[in-house]
């Protein structure tokens, strides 16, 4: 519902989920059948327009900060650049 009301219900899809396996389980190899995907977040990635469910245990990687490193970065008028970390 949040997603819907946030505009992106149109927005494509795509499954966070262990590379191991076709299924949640990396312990599950090859084409199982039968069994439930559960999915314990959905997230959206505003500024690539898709929203990415979250299979089991799956970990994602940091994003970036809100603020870009390059908003304090700035050359003076005799070229020296400050803000570099």
């Amino acid at each position: 519902k949040e997603f819907t009301a946030a505009g992106y219900d149109k927005w494509p899809i795509c499954m966070a989920k262990t590379h191991l396996s076709i299924s949640h389980d990396p312990d599950v190899k090859g084409a199982p059948s039968g069994y439930l995907f559960p999915i314990r977040d959905i997230r959206a990635a505003t500024g690539a327009r898709f929203l990415y469910p979250l299979g089991g245990t799956m970990q994602t990687m940091p994003a970036l900060s809100k603020v870009p490193a390059m908003v304090n970065i700035d050359v003076t008028g005799d070229g020296v650049i400050t803000g570099l970390r």
